[in-house]
């Protein structure tokens, strides 16, 4: 029978490998909690800075913090191996608690570093801070009103034209700190980019606060009851219309023999199409071709409805009329007479003649004599009176129709009733 050999029993006793294994596995454990349990230092770069009770300063003292100085900070923590390395720069914050604060002034504050939920800071220290203060302005909030301003920046229809943008509102109320509200002058709107508008155009449009030279204010701190404004722009269609004058003919002239000359002859105007739409001309006045030998010359205002716009400018006209081919030729006329008088009167005419002053062609005045015209005055409205009169009288010229007076008569009369 063969001996065993000893040490070959030794290594395959299963007592020996469970031995072994305790005591390896008691070794990985101490070197683990150990380790883990090891004091390190590390360094957190870009931790946040977060700014609180800023609210408070708000709601009950009117302030704000203005121009902080730094976004991020760098820190040094020193703490067990197991906690340090499970945070990282995200996760921390730098707070700097303002709440305190009572007036406007510069101020220069320590943070504290706060660490995310279920993390054991009392085995946590800060070692280091870089900077070690945040600096930043606390400042005196106000509220301003601005006007709004803005410019179209597409294109109008051939035939239209654009009035001033109207905004709604007319004003926005701005609310910062002093330092930054004493710079903003005006909100500026820019719409309708690319747009081409043949009737009126609105956009609700975001606006830009700006300083009285044009440049963008900084809006980091300021705030605004309206983030929109209501830009509109009006559009008119335009058209040019003639000017007009209307004649009375008479005395022989007519609108074969007539001259009109108007200055300026036409206005462009702006307005509601529908208005435009019926009007082809306008009329600046009546003139009675009997009321001037051979020439007039005048000046009217052009009127038009409020409603429309003046594009052209001009507010009056003048008008120019001359007769062509006719002359004019005075008479004594003797022939006076009276129609229609008042029954139980006596008409007793004081005018013994009258200078007539007619016109015609050269022709039909070589022929007229005073014989053949009269003058007749109405007194239809004449039956109560009594006295002396001066009815206008008219002027018949007998046998020539294309000739007739100029001007305007008179005759003296002299009614006299019959009782008291």
């Amino acid at each position: 029978m063969k001996n065993k050999n000893p040490i070959k029993s030794l290594l395959d006793s299963k007592l020996l490998w469970m031995i072994l294994s305790l005591i390896l596995s008691l070794a990985i454990w101490t070197y683990v909690v150990s380790t883990e349990n090891s004091t390190v230092t590390t360094v957190f770069r870009g931790v946040p800075v977060e700014i609180v009770g800023d609210d408070i300063l708000e709601s009950s003292r009117n302030l704000i913090v203005t121009d902080v100085d730094t976004n991020s900070v760098r820190v040094e923590i020193r703490g067990p191996r197991r906690i340090v390395d499970a945070l990282n720069s995200e996760d921390l914050t730098a707070q700097v608690d303002v709440s305190k604060l009572t007036r406007a002034a510069y101020a220069s504050m320590k943070y504290k570093i706060v660490y995310p939920d279920g993390t054991e800071t009392r085995y946590l220290t800060v070692t280091s801070y870089l900077p070690e203060t945040v600096n930043f302005m606390v400042s005196n909030l106000n509220t301003i009103s601005v006007p709004v301003r803005g410019v179209y920046e597409g294109k109008l229809a051939e035939g239209f034209t654009a009035e001033s943008p109207v905004f709604d509102p007319q004003t926005v109320t701005i609310t910062g700190p002093d330092a930054y509200l004493k710079d903003v002058s005006y909100a500026w709107v820019s719409f309708g980019t690319g747009k081409t508008a043949e009737s009126s155009y609105t956009e609700e449009t975001p606006f830009t606060l700006m300083t009285a030279d044009g440049e963008p204010v900084p809006t980091e701190y300021l705030s605004g009851t309206e983030e929109t404004v209501s830009a509109t722009l009006p559009i008119l269609e335009m058209k040019e219309i003639p000017l007009a004058v209307s004649i009375v003919e008479g005395a022989g002239a007519s609108s074969a023999n007539t001259k009109i000359s108007i200055t300026p002859d036409r206005i462009k105007l702006a307005g509601d199409s529908a208005i435009l739409s019926g009007l082809n001309q306008i009329v600046l006045s009546t003139v009675d071709l009997t009321d001037f030998r051979s020439s007039f010359s005048e000046t009217y205002p052009i009127q038009y409805d409020n409603t429309l716009v003046n594009i052209s400018g001009a507010t009056e006209a003048k008008v120019d009329i001359e007769i062509v081919g006719l002359e004019t030729a005075s008479y004594n006329v003797r022939n006076i007479s009276v129609v229609n008088a008042p029954e139980g009167v006596e008409v007793e005419i004081e005018s013994e003649s009258v200078e007539v002053v007619v016109r015609g062609t050269p022709e039909e005045l070589e022929e007229l004599n005073a014989e053949n015209i009269r003058l007749v005055a109405d007194l239809t409205d004449y039956k109560d009176a009594r006295g002396s009169f001066m009815p206008q009288a008219k002027v018949y010229v007998d046998g020539f129709v294309d000739v007739g007076a100029i001007g305007k008569y008179t005759i003296s009369v002299n009614i006299v009733r019959s009782w008291p």
